[in-house]
């Protein structure tokens, strides 16, 4: 239904109800309420949110995933990739092999600090960056294995955040980059000029929009990521200060023709329900909407 609504491949993420990784993030939502949630959204396609939400087992995934009309786009997985490439590596081979058994296409990958959650993070020396490189390299190898892509997430709160690591990434590294709006703003980058000079290094984009007021706490460092994602850091798609439309002008003006991938990181209270993403959701659904035929024609 997405697809033939809007002309761009959209798809949804788990994160967007709140479903994240980190231990204490807040209430997260059972597997079935969430997908569906996005099939009565129209929503056809999602990523599959942290390792172990979804089912491990591939024919148990594929029955979930089919019995709401949702295909597998990708996977995000954060992995300390400057200490030990080889535990790093061992880790991935599991996540890759189920991604591709449900017919995904991506793996996203983020630089990990080792520390948990995103709220602070050591600086690495060159040594250490080099192995992240190395790293991130052999792991693309491996996803290529599986017929997976690997992009490198800029993350806030892991080893590629800044503008300046965002760039210093780009050069050494072959791998293309998921843009995701959000974390590239918060971390300093403008995403549309980053877009704009890295058209070709764009191989994922996860579409989010931000306040930039609480964005620029988090960078300054007087406020913690966690507790800005609980003040409403992200907000629907139109209504923040990233400019979406002409950030999806850009890309599709160069050639992108890949999966918008909705994430509006949410934290839910121990109540919380669904219907607070489903609005906002919805939300950003109908910003795509309108946006979509103007971009559609360049």
């Amino acid at each position: 239904m997405t697809e033939s609504l809007y002309p761009l491949r959209i798809a949804a993420a788990p994160i967007s109800w709140g479903v994240c990784e980190v231990p204490g993030w807040g209430h997260m939502l059972d597997a079935r309420t969430v997908l569906s949630e996005m099939a009565e959204l129209g929503l056809s396609a999602t990523e599959l949110g942290p390792p172990g939400y979804f089912p491990r087992d591939p024919a148990a995934l594929r029955r979930l995933l089919e019995g709401y009309g949702i295909a597998s786009v990708g996977g995000f997985l954060a992995l300390v990739l400057h200490r030990n490439p080889r535990e790093a590596i061992a880790q991935v081979k599991d996540t890759t092999a189920l991604l591709a058994a449900t017919g995904a296409e991506v793996l996203v990958l983020a630089a990990a600090t080792g520390l948990c959650g995103y709220d602070s993070r050591p600086q690495l020396d060159d040594t250490e960056w080099r192995t992240l490189v190395d790293a991130a390299a052999a792991i693309r190898d491996v996803a290529a294995e599986r017929g997976l892509r690997t992009v490198l997430h800029p993350h806030v709160g892991t080893h590629v955040e800044s503008e300046t690591e965002v760039e210093r990434f780009l050069a050494d590294s072959e791998l293309d980059i998921c843009l995701d709006t959000g974390h590239l703003l918060i971390g300093g980058t403008d995403p549309v000029r980053l877009a704009r000079r890295y058209a070709e290094r764009i191989g994922h984009i996860h579409l989010k929009d931000v306040r930039s007021a609480l964005a620029d706490q988090v960078r300054g460092a007087t406020l913690e990521y966690s507790e800005a994602v609980r003040r409403g850091l992200y907000v629907p798609l139109g209504e923040g200060d990233v400019d979406i439309e002409a950030l999806v002008r850009s890309v599709r003006a160069a050639g992108y023709r890949g999966w918008y991938v909705m994430e509006q990181d949410t934290a839910l209270l121990p109540t919380g329900s669904a219907d607070l993403p489903r609005r906002d959701t919805e939300r950003s659904l109908r910003h795509l909407a309108d946006i979509a035929p103007a971009a559609a024609r360049i």
